[in-house]
């Protein structure tokens, strides 16, 4: 089956199909602009959520595990990769700063939130980590490389989005050092009826 990639930045959708062109994939995958809930097309193997969960709304949650599940066969994966709180209270991602130039309208749970909706909608739970130490230091490399190449970087998008940018990833590197936000993966399963039809390795597979 076709990879298929879907995004809402026109943008990133463009500069996706011109690198699958140039590696000779475009057979193989693609990416569109536009929403999740536009795929039509069902019986995939996995489904890969980078970055969503964030900005769907905790009220949202049982209909996009619901729509994610629709689309997978059975023993499907899910792998759900989002920023979290410390804690399950439910409350704005962001005031401020973040919330009106980088991601007006995001909302953060705790991970122990996104897994009860996750079991509720008929998940299985296979894996579960916190990365937010390696995203710290994720963000730590960002930011060095962005003032490497400061000059470029305001000659591609003006002076106001690279410090936009530069203050944001700052900030957050201090939110994942100081504990005030997380970033968990949650790695899902699509059971049948009888709770079976996974037919995944007794053992880990996903890390060397």
């Amino acid at each position: 089956m076709l990879a298929t990639g879907v995004t809402l930045s026109n943008e990133q959708a463009g500069w996706a199909q011109r690198a699958i062109s140039e590696e000779g994939l475009s057979d193989l995958a693609e990416v569109r602009f536009g929403d999740y809930r536009d795929i039509t097309e069902t019986g995939f193997d996995a489904v890969s959520s980078i970055g969503l969960l964030e900005h769907i709304g905790v009220r949202n949650y049982a209909s996009y595990f619901r729509f994610l599940q629709s689309r997978l066969r059975l023993g499907g994966l899910l792998l759900n990769h989002c920023i979290t709180r410390p804690e399950n209270r439910t409350e704005p991602a962001t005031r401020g700063f973040i919330d009106r130039y980088v991601f007006p309208d995001g909302e953060l749970t705790g991970s122990g939130r996104i897994i009860s909706e996750a079991q509720d909608a008929g998940w299985e739970v296979l894996h579960e980590e916190n990365l937010r130490h390696h995203y710290a230091l994720t963000l730590r490399d960002w930011g060095a490389n962005l003032v490497e190449h400061w000059d470029e970087a305001v000659a591609e998008v003006g002076l106001p989005t690279a410090k936009v940018w530069g203050l944001y990833m700052a900030g957050s590197r201090l939110g994942f050092e100081s504990n005030g936000i997380q970033l968990h993966q949650v790695l899902l399963s699509k059971p049948d009826e009888r709770g079976g039809g996974g037919g995944h390795p007794l053992r880990p597979w996903w890390t060397p």
